[in-house]
C-alpha cells in the first residue's frame, strides 16, 4: 500500500509562498507515540473538517543535542523513519525545521509569527497540555491562546493519554516513557506505547564470525546505530531490509523490503570476554543472506532472556537453539519440517 503524497520541508524558505490556511500542530514527535498520534489525528480531523492543509511542525536535530548534548536522549526513531510515521496520519504536510541555536532564541510570539502565521496561515493549531516552544520553553498552551486571539488562530489542547494504572498511578504516554522501558528491557511495553515494536537502524558491519562458526551467522551493526538500545539480553524480533527508498520501511502496511524473524542480541559476548556492546540479528533458519553494508532496522518484540556467560559452546549452542525455539513461539514462525 502506498501512501499519500506528503510534502516534506526541511527549511522555512522551502514552504511555498500563499501555502493554507492550514491546521497546524508543532513537536519533537520522537517515535510518533500513540500520545503523538492524538494530537496528530486531532489536526487531520480539524483540517478536513475546515477545508485546511494538515501540517506538522517538527526539529532534527532533537533541541537538546543542540544546546544541552550531555544531556540529550537516544532518539527512539530516524528522520526519515519520523518523517513516514508522521505521513502515514493523513497530513499534507511536514515542516522539519533545522534546530539551530538562532532558532533557540527566538521568542514565542516570533516563532508563532513567523512559522505558524506569516508561513503557514494557521487557522487552527493543536497541542498537547504540556507543550513548550520558544526560548527556554518560555510558552506554553496559555501563551498559545493569547497569541491566538492576537493573531486570529484558534487553539484544541488536546489531553494527556495514559497507560493503565499498574498500581503506582498511570504514566502519561511519553517518548520518555518509552526510554524507560527500552532501557529496562521492556520491549513488550515500549511496543504498547508506540504501537508497533522499536527499533534500531544501522550498518551491517563484520563482527567476529563468531555466530556463523557456531551455525547461526549473525547481522552485526554498526555502534552509531540510531535507536535507544535495549538492555543487554536476548530479544525476538525481526530484521527489516530497506524498501523502495533505501531505508528500512517506517511500518509493515507500506514497508516494500522484507520483515526476516530474528533472535536479536545485545551485549558483549561474556562467554567470549568480549568487550564492545554490540546489537546483532540471527535471521531464523538462515545462513544466505550478504547484508555487509546494507542498512538494516531491527524490531524488538520480546526480551527472552538476560545475558549469560557459559561454561563452554556446547551449553551456549543448546541454549541459542532453545532461543532460537522461543522466539519462533513469540513471533508465530513455524518450525522447518
Amino acid at each position: 500500500m502506498k501512501q499519500s503524497q506528503v510534502h516534506v520541508w526541511r527549511d522555512l524558505g522551502e514552504v511555498p509562498s500563499g501555502f493554507g490556511p492550514s491546521a497546524v500542530t508543532v513537536g519533537n514527535f520522537d517515535g510518533v507515540h500513540r500520545g503523538h498520534l492524538a494530537v496528530l489525528s486531532r489536526t487531520v480531523e480539524a483540517a478536513r473538517r475546515q477545508n485546511l492543509k494538515a501540517v506538522a511542525i517538527t526539529f532534527a536535530p532533537h533541541p537538546l543535542a543542540v544546546l544541552h548534548p550531555d544531556r540529550a536522549p537516544q532518539p527512539l526513531s530516524t528522520p526519515a523513519h519520523r518523517l513516514e510515521l508522521l505521513a502515514d496520519t493523513g497530513l499534507d504536510a511536514v515542516l522539519m525545521l533545522p534546530f539551530t541555536a538562532e532558532l533557540a532564541e527566538w521568542s514565542p510570539r516570533r516563532f508563532v509569527q513567523e512559522v505558524m502565521v506569516d508561513a503557514l496561515h494557521a487557522r487552527e493549531v493543536v497541542v498537547g497540555s504540556d507543550t513548550r516552544f520558544g526560548r527556554r520553553n518560555a510558552g506554553d498552551i496559555d501563551t498559545l491562546r493569547e497569541l491566538g486571539a492576537d493573531l486570529h488562530f484558534t487553539v484544541d489542547e488536546v489531553a494527556d493519554l495514559k497507560g493503565p494504572d499498574t498500581g503506582e498511578g498511570a504514566r502519561r504516554w511519553s517518548s520518555t516513557l518509552v526510554r524507560e522501558q527500552i532501557v529496562a528491557g521492556d520491549v513488550a511495553a515500549a511496543a504498547d506505547v508506540l504501537g508497533r515494536p522499536h527499533r534500531v537502524t544501522g550498518v551491517v558491519v563484520h563482527g567476529d564470525h563468531r555466530g556463523r562458526e557456531l551455525g547461526f551467522p549473525t547481522a552485526n551493526l554498526t555502534t552509531d546505530a540510531i535507536g535507544a538500545v535495549p538492555t543487554d539480553g536476548v530479544y525476538a524480533g525481526w530484521l527489516v531490509r530497506p524498501g523502495e527508498t533505501g531505508e528500512p520501511g517506517a511500518c509493515s502496511k507500506h514497508d516494500t523490503g522484507e520483515r526476516l524473524p530474528a533472535a536479536i542480541s545485545v551485549g558483549t559476548n561474556p562467554t567470549f570476554d568480549g568487550e564492545q556492546r554490540r546489537v546483532e540479528a540471527y535471521v531464523l533458519g538462515r545462513d544466505d543472506l550478504d547484508l555487509y553494508g546494507e542498512r538494516i532496522a531491527v524490531e524488538f518484540v520480546e526480551r527472552l532472556r538476560p545475558t549469560l556467560r557459559f561454561d563452554g559452546i556446547e551449553a551456549l549452542i543448546k541454549q541459542m537453539n532453545d532461543d532460537v525455539a522461543r522466539c519462533r513461539e513469540v513471533l508465530g514462525v513455524n518450525t522447518p519440517a
